[in-house]
């Protein structure tokens, strides 16, 4: 197991490679004790479950470091602080002692209601200053600093003023949280955004990144959709060789959330990381099989409506 033992500058530490804990492997990881360093939960799978799932990951957090990741915060929404899912946030952290606890930089709803997506935030200074006295509010109710992900995106605004990058930037020396760089993330947005990615990655507070995540995603043609359902692509495992030599290496977590394999893949998948932490020279052979995968991924039509695309395909053959 990889064991740095190093710390950034917010003094989080770096317990290695993880995984993303999915239900399908709670009976693997209980009966073997596979040799992960940690793992991290979605927060609001926990934070109303009683019985099995609570049984379980309480097992599992006697056994490993955990970290909580959130999907709800709504960090970005002009509705007030939701203080009773800050309660149940706060309870659940207290219960598993998580290394720490993140989210998204983005709007999850308004008017009181929840769209279950992680909606992008205009990016200026009346938007910063707004995310930054909801950071401060909800960092002194949690009694912890917060780790914010830059998300997946597929437009932007005409009034963003500020890059995304020095937002996080901004936002992290305002309030002092950390931020969970998300690699994939950045190759996506960059596409769908037509932006720099490693200007991107340069730019950032490297000493402020205390977490990163790697995943994979369905190249659209026109746009890539962060599904998190396949293995990481070369191209953003260029970026995460990038990123963790201008971090320094910190703890760093392989997503897999739709047609998920079995626990062995996936392991395998994220053990990958460690021969892009320092050579670049791996990568090479996979430059071609790359794009010649990426032409054959699902259409929007393949990925939104699998049953639709199936009647197609019969009708046109």
């Amino acid at each position: 197991m990889l064991q740095t033992g190093k710390e950034n500058k917010l003094n989080f530490p770096n317990p290695g490679l993880g995984l993303g804990l999915r239900n399908k492997h709670f009976d693997f990881i209980l009966k073997n004790n596979p040799a992960v360093d940690w793992f991290e939960i979605i927060s609001e799978n926990f934070m109303d479950s009683g019985g099995r799932p609570s049984h379980i990951l309480s097992q599992i957090a006697e056994r490993y470091p955990l970290v909580m990741h959130g999907v709800s915060l709504s960090v970005g929404s002009t509705d007030p602080i939701n203080f009773n899912y800050l309660a149940k946030l706060k309870k659940l952290a207290a219960s598993i002692k998580p290394l720490w606890v993140s989210d998204h930089l983005c709007w999850t709803g308004v008017n009181n209601l929840n769209s279950h997506d992680l909606l992008p935030v205009p990016l200026n200074e009346e938007s910063l200053k707004h995310i930054c006295e909801r950071i401060n509010i909800i960092q002194d109710y949690m009694e912890r600093p917060l780790v914010f992900e830059n998300p997946s995106t597929y437009l932007s605004f005409v009034n963003s003023t500020i890059p995304e990058y020095e937002f996080l930037s901004l936002m992290s020396k305002e309030t002092g949280c950390g931020l969970l760089l998300d690699v994939n993330n950045v190759y996506v947005s960059a596409f769908n955004n037509d932006f720099d990615a490693v200007k991107y990655i340069q730019h950032l507070p490297h000493k402020n990144i205390v977490q990163m995540h790697i995943a994979g995603h369905q190249h659209c043609g026109d746009y890539i959709i962060d599904t998190h359902d396949q293995k990481v692509v070369a191209e953003v495992w260029k970026l995460f060789n990038l990123a963790w030599k201008l971090t320094g290496g910190v703890a760093t977590l392989l997503e897999w959330d739709n047609h998920i394999p079995d626990f062995e893949s996936y392991h395998a998948e994220l053990l990958k990381a460690k021969k892009y932490m320092h050579e670049l020279d791996v990568i090479s052979d996979e430059t071609q099989t790359l794009s010649k995968t990426e032409e054959s991924v699902s259409t929007p039509v393949n990925f939104l409506m699998p049953q639709l695309s199936n009647e197609l395909n019969e009708l046109s053959s």
